[in-house]
């Protein structure tokens, strides 16, 4: 675990209340996945040459989830990665810090759905030349592999609900920004169901921008859990589990091939154990496989163009 730098990035910046509340919120959604799982999760601290660390909690062949990662991370540098300032050129070769919770819960069954988290703050510090430049980003998203309205319906009701204090517009703007974000371009296809997507949040200002992050984060809790509680225990045999990792190899060449978190990451020096914990333990890929007309499978796919789900 690394210590909070000592210096202000900016006035009103308060850099040391963003670490402890990420340091919580890993806890606490650990703390909530143990329950479900009744197995515990792995901790591991690890350090980075070129500044700061992070904390991974990982849990493999649990008896719920096959594969789950609850990770917090703090990194200052000298340089910023290419995949930070690719969108923002005047930042770049500036210095910054970053830090963030990200989570990914591959469930073992496959009418449980693959959940995604990611919770984040990057401030690059004032120079001499230039004022410092600040953001909150985060979201989190659902991937089902059977689709169930009701579960689709909730997800997406607790999402709201957690941006509701901050403005009626905000909802239907995160949501569009993550059904346009998780999506894969060469495959002209979702990820998923989507949820809530957001990144450059600074418009609030630091205070307000920093509750609606911490409104985000909290209520993660309240969206997955009682979806997996639902379902973990309904019988599926070897198709259900065989459609599972064909739709799991989408999730990861989403990850690698368009994931600014694995780009950031990997580019940044970042522990690559953590970084790609979030891959599912088993996937499969098929050529110009379509699933049979009227199937559960093909079903899917109905669910997989955005539409307004609340």
């Amino acid at each position: 675990m690394t210590a909070t730098r000592g210096q202000a990035p900016a006035p009103g910046i308060d850099a040391g209340a963003v670490r402890e509340y990420l340091l919580g919120l890993q806890r606490r959604i650990v703390a909530g996945l143990e329950e479900i799982d009744g197995q515990p999760f792995r901790t591991e601290g690890w350090q980075r040459p070129e500044g700061g660390g992070g904390i991974t909690r990982v849990i493999e062949e649990g008896n719920v989830f096959e594969r789950g990662g609850v990770l917090f991370s703090h990194v200052h540098g000298a340089r910023l990665p290419a995949s930070a300032s690719a969108h923002r050129a005047e930042l770049a070769g500036r210095a910054f810090e970053a830090m963030g919770v990200s989570l990914v819960i591959h469930p073992r069954n496959p009418y449980v759905p693959t959940v995604h988290l990611n919770v984040r703050f990057f401030v690059a510090p004032a120079t001499e030349s230039a004022e410092a430049v600040w953001w909150f980003g985060g979201g989190m998203d659902l991937t089902p592999y059977y689709p169930f309205e009701k579960d689709v319906v909730r997800f997406h009701s607790v999402c709201r609900q957690a941006l509701e204090p901050f403005g009626a517009d905000l909802h239907p703007r995160f949501k569009k920004w993550c059904d346009d974000y998780f999506f894969l371009k060469h495959r002209n296809e979702a990820r998923g169901v989507g949820g809530i997507f957001f990144d450059d949040l600074n418009e609030l200002g630091f205070e307000r921008s920093f509750a609606l992050v911490r409104s985000v984060g909290d209520a993660f809790l309240e969206a997955y859990p009682p979806i997996v509680v639902r379902h973990r225990d309904e019988p599926y045999g070897e198709r259900e589990r065989d459609f599972q990792a064909y739709r799991r190899g989408r999730y990861v060449e989403f990850n690698l091939v368009y994931d600014r978190g694995t780009l950031f990451g990997l580019q940044s020096g970042g522990r690559t154990e953590s970084i790609l914990c979030s891959m599912p333990p088993i996937a499969r890929w098929r050529y110009d496989w379509h699933a049979e007309a009227g199937s559960p499978e093909a079903r899917l796919h109905e669910f997989l163009v955005p539409r307004d789900w609340v």
